[in-house]
Protein backbone atom coordinates (compact mmCIF):
# COMPACT_ATOMS: atom_id res chain seq x y z
CA UNK A 1 0.00 0.00 0.00
CA UNK A 2 1.32 3.44 -0.94
CA UNK A 3 1.99 5.60 2.09
CA UNK A 4 0.53 9.11 2.19
CA UNK A 5 2.82 11.95 1.16
CA UNK A 6 2.05 14.00 4.27
CA UNK A 7 0.13 13.85 7.52
CA UNK A 8 -2.10 16.48 9.09
CA UNK A 9 -2.86 16.19 12.79
CA UNK A 10 -5.34 18.19 14.87
CA UNK A 11 -6.41 20.20 11.82
CA UNK A 12 -9.23 21.87 13.76
CA UNK A 13 -7.16 22.71 16.85
CA UNK A 14 -8.02 26.18 18.19
CA UNK A 15 -4.56 27.78 18.29
CA UNK A 16 -3.29 30.29 15.75
CA UNK A 17 0.01 28.38 15.82
CA UNK A 18 0.81 25.88 13.06
CA UNK A 19 3.66 23.43 13.64
CA UNK A 20 5.38 22.13 10.51
CA UNK A 21 7.90 19.30 10.06
CA UNK A 22 9.60 19.31 6.67
CA UNK A 23 12.01 16.46 7.42
CA UNK A 24 9.80 14.20 9.51
CA UNK A 25 10.71 10.73 8.17
CA UNK A 26 13.30 8.76 6.22
CA UNK A 27 10.69 6.95 4.12
CA UNK A 28 11.56 6.22 0.48
CA UNK A 29 8.52 5.49 -1.74
CA UNK A 30 8.58 2.18 -3.60
CA UNK A 31 8.42 3.96 -6.95
CA UNK A 32 11.76 5.65 -6.24
CA UNK A 33 14.42 3.08 -7.13
CA UNK A 34 12.37 0.29 -5.57
CA UNK A 35 12.26 2.11 -2.22
CA UNK A 36 16.06 2.01 -1.81
CA UNK A 37 18.40 4.95 -2.43
CA UNK A 38 21.42 2.64 -2.44
CA UNK A 39 22.89 3.71 0.89
CA UNK A 40 23.25 1.60 4.02
CA UNK A 41 20.71 1.46 6.83
CA UNK A 42 22.99 3.35 9.20
CA UNK A 43 23.16 6.27 6.76
CA UNK A 44 19.38 6.22 6.32
CA UNK A 45 19.13 6.54 10.11
CA UNK A 46 21.33 9.66 10.12
CA UNK A 47 20.42 13.30 9.80
CA UNK A 48 21.15 13.19 6.08
CA UNK A 49 17.89 11.28 5.53
CA UNK A 50 15.62 13.10 8.01
CA UNK A 51 15.60 15.25 11.14
CA UNK A 52 16.05 12.81 14.00
CA UNK A 53 13.45 13.37 16.73
CA UNK A 54 11.72 16.24 14.94
CA UNK A 55 8.40 14.46 14.36
CA UNK A 56 7.94 13.35 17.96
CA UNK A 57 9.04 16.75 19.23
CA UNK A 58 6.59 18.47 16.88
CA UNK A 59 3.70 16.29 18.00
CA UNK A 60 4.46 17.08 21.62
CA UNK A 61 4.91 20.77 20.87
CA UNK A 62 1.68 20.95 18.87
CA UNK A 63 -0.08 19.30 21.79
CA UNK A 64 1.32 21.84 24.23
CA UNK A 65 0.28 24.71 21.94
CA UNK A 66 -3.13 23.16 21.05
CA UNK A 67 -2.08 23.61 17.43
CA UNK A 68 -2.40 21.71 14.15
CA UNK A 69 0.66 20.00 12.70
CA UNK A 70 1.65 19.23 9.11
CA UNK A 71 4.48 16.74 8.46
CA UNK A 72 6.10 15.32 5.35
CA UNK A 73 6.30 11.56 4.84
CA UNK A 74 9.31 11.18 2.56
CA UNK A 75 13.05 11.42 3.04
CA UNK A 76 14.79 14.68 2.30
CA UNK A 77 17.17 12.57 0.19
CA UNK A 78 14.33 11.72 -2.21
CA UNK A 79 13.48 15.39 -2.60
CA UNK A 80 13.90 18.14 -0.02
CA UNK A 81 10.62 19.90 0.81
CA UNK A 82 12.56 22.69 2.50
CA UNK A 83 14.06 23.80 -0.81
CA UNK A 84 12.61 25.83 -3.62
CA UNK A 85 11.80 24.02 -6.83
CA UNK A 86 14.77 25.57 -8.62
CA UNK A 87 17.27 24.99 -5.79
CA UNK A 88 20.31 22.96 -6.93
CA UNK A 89 20.22 20.98 -3.65
CA UNK A 90 16.60 19.89 -4.15
CA UNK A 91 17.78 16.34 -4.99
CA UNK A 92 21.07 15.74 -3.22
CA UNK A 93 23.76 13.57 -4.80
CA UNK A 94 26.27 13.92 -1.92
CA UNK A 95 25.46 14.74 1.69
CA UNK A 96 27.86 14.90 4.65
CA UNK A 97 30.33 12.54 2.98
CA UNK A 98 27.76 10.03 1.70
CA UNK A 99 27.12 9.58 -2.02
CA UNK A 100 23.44 8.90 -2.82
CA UNK A 101 23.59 6.33 -5.66
CA UNK A 102 19.92 6.54 -6.64
CA UNK A 103 20.28 10.29 -7.14
CA UNK A 104 23.56 10.35 -9.06
CA UNK A 105 21.84 10.05 -12.43
CA UNK A 106 18.45 11.48 -11.51
CA UNK A 107 17.63 13.72 -14.44
CA UNK A 108 14.89 16.28 -15.15
CA UNK A 109 12.19 13.63 -15.62
CA UNK A 110 12.80 12.06 -12.20
CA UNK A 111 13.07 15.49 -10.59
CA UNK A 112 9.70 16.48 -12.07
CA UNK A 113 8.12 13.19 -10.99
CA UNK A 114 9.30 13.68 -7.42
CA UNK A 115 8.07 17.29 -7.46
CA UNK A 116 4.62 16.27 -8.71
CA UNK A 117 4.16 13.27 -6.44
CA UNK A 118 5.82 14.49 -3.22
CA UNK A 119 7.06 18.08 -2.97
CA UNK A 120 4.05 19.87 -4.46
CA UNK A 121 1.33 17.87 -2.65
CA UNK A 122 3.07 18.48 0.67
CA UNK A 123 3.24 22.21 0.08
CA UNK A 124 -0.37 22.30 -1.11
CA UNK A 125 -1.42 20.70 2.18
CA UNK A 126 0.74 23.07 4.19
CA UNK A 127 -0.71 26.05 2.35
CA UNK A 128 -4.25 24.86 3.01
CA UNK A 129 -3.70 24.74 6.78
CA UNK A 130 -1.59 27.91 6.88
CA UNK A 131 -4.25 29.91 5.06
CA UNK A 132 -7.15 28.66 7.20
CA UNK A 133 -6.64 31.60 9.57
CA UNK A 134 -5.63 35.19 8.82
CA UNK A 135 -3.69 35.39 12.09
CA UNK A 136 -1.70 32.18 11.56
CA UNK A 137 1.75 31.87 13.15
CA UNK A 138 4.11 29.24 11.73
CA UNK A 139 6.59 27.31 13.83
CA UNK A 140 8.85 25.11 11.72
CA UNK A 141 10.62 22.36 13.67
CA UNK A 142 13.92 20.77 12.66
CA UNK A 143 16.83 19.04 14.36
CA UNK A 144 20.56 19.24 13.74
CA UNK A 145 23.27 16.68 14.24
CA UNK A 146 25.68 17.27 17.17
CA UNK A 147 28.67 17.01 14.84
CA UNK A 148 29.26 16.77 11.11
CA UNK A 149 31.96 14.39 9.92
CA UNK A 150 35.37 15.96 10.35
CA UNK A 151 33.94 19.08 12.03
CA UNK A 152 33.98 20.44 15.57
CA UNK A 153 31.15 19.49 17.96
CA UNK A 154 28.25 21.92 17.93
CA UNK A 155 27.70 23.47 21.36
CA UNK A 156 24.16 24.80 20.89
CA UNK A 157 21.17 23.04 22.34
CA UNK A 158 18.74 25.07 20.27
CA UNK A 159 19.18 27.11 17.12
CA UNK A 160 16.72 29.81 16.08
CA UNK A 161 16.94 30.47 12.37
CA UNK A 162 15.46 33.55 10.78
CA UNK A 163 15.57 35.88 7.83
CA UNK A 164 16.63 39.49 8.52
CA UNK A 165 13.40 40.68 6.91
CA UNK A 166 11.33 39.26 9.77
CA UNK A 167 12.77 38.72 13.24
CA UNK A 168 9.58 39.62 15.07
CA UNK A 169 9.47 36.26 16.84
CA UNK A 170 13.11 35.24 16.60
CA UNK A 171 14.48 38.07 18.72
CA UNK A 172 12.14 37.73 21.73
CA UNK A 173 12.37 33.93 21.60
CA UNK A 174 16.17 33.94 21.59
CA UNK A 175 16.16 36.27 24.58
CA UNK A 176 13.75 34.02 26.50
CA UNK A 177 15.63 30.82 25.66
CA UNK A 178 18.94 32.30 26.80
CA UNK A 179 17.36 33.68 29.96
CA UNK A 180 16.17 30.13 30.68
CA UNK A 181 19.76 28.89 30.52
CA UNK A 182 19.48 27.22 27.11
CA UNK A 183 22.57 27.47 24.89
CA UNK A 184 20.90 29.10 21.90
CA UNK A 185 22.33 29.90 18.49
CA UNK A 186 21.16 32.87 16.46
CA UNK A 187 21.26 31.59 12.86
CA UNK A 188 23.49 28.81 14.13
CA UNK A 189 24.52 26.14 13.29
CA UNK A 190 23.66 27.61 9.87
CA UNK A 191 22.00 30.59 8.24
CA UNK A 192 18.25 30.41 8.45
CA UNK A 193 16.94 31.42 5.05
CA UNK A 194 16.89 30.17 1.48
CA UNK A 195 14.72 31.70 -1.22
CA UNK A 196 11.79 29.39 -1.85
CA UNK A 197 12.18 27.36 1.35
CA UNK A 198 9.14 26.52 3.46
CA UNK A 199 9.23 29.55 5.72
CA UNK A 200 9.85 31.85 2.77
CA UNK A 201 6.99 30.32 0.82
CA UNK A 202 4.35 30.03 3.53
CA UNK A 203 5.26 32.79 6.00
CA UNK A 204 7.61 35.48 4.68
CA UNK A 205 5.86 35.94 1.35
CA UNK A 206 2.55 36.33 3.23
CA UNK A 207 3.90 38.45 6.12
CA UNK A 208 2.91 35.81 8.67
CA UNK A 209 4.79 35.73 11.98
CA UNK A 210 7.15 32.78 12.01
CA UNK A 211 10.01 31.03 13.71
CA UNK A 212 12.22 28.10 12.77
CA UNK A 213 13.46 26.05 15.71
CA UNK A 214 16.35 23.59 15.49
CA UNK A 215 16.94 21.18 18.39
CA UNK A 216 20.20 19.27 18.69
CA UNK A 217 19.16 15.75 17.82
CA UNK A 218 20.83 13.97 20.74
CA UNK A 219 18.48 15.91 23.04
CA UNK A 220 15.29 14.80 21.29
CA UNK A 221 16.05 11.33 19.93
CA UNK A 222 13.88 9.69 22.64
CA UNK A 223 10.21 10.17 23.44
CA UNK A 224 11.06 11.42 26.92
CA UNK A 225 13.49 14.00 25.53
CA UNK A 226 10.89 15.16 23.02
CA UNK A 227 8.27 15.59 25.73
CA UNK A 228 10.66 17.42 28.05
CA UNK A 229 11.84 19.87 25.41
CA UNK A 230 8.34 20.51 24.09
CA UNK A 231 7.16 21.31 27.62
CA UNK A 232 10.13 23.65 28.08
CA UNK A 233 9.84 25.45 24.75
CA UNK A 234 6.06 25.81 24.35
CA UNK A 235 5.54 28.41 27.10
CA UNK A 236 8.53 30.38 25.79
CA UNK A 237 6.98 30.41 22.32
CA UNK A 238 3.73 31.70 23.81
CA UNK A 239 5.55 34.42 25.75
CA UNK A 240 7.64 35.38 22.70
CA UNK A 241 4.48 35.82 20.65
CA UNK A 242 2.97 37.98 23.38
CA UNK A 243 6.16 40.03 23.63
CA UNK A 244 6.30 40.49 19.86
CA UNK A 245 2.79 41.89 19.82
CA UNK A 246 1.89 40.34 16.49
Amino acid sequence: MTQPVFSIESEDAPSRWLVTVDHATNHVPDWVNGGDLGICASDMARHIAYDVGALGLSRALAGQLHAPMVASNFSRLVIDPNRGEDDPTLVMKLYDGTVIPANRHAGPAQRTQRLNRLHRPYHDALEQIASARDDRVICAVHSFTPQLRGRAPRPWQVGILSDPRDRRLADPLIALLRADGICTGDNEPYIGHLDGDSIDRHALQKSLPNVLIELRSDLVETASGQAQWAARIAPLLTRALDNAGV
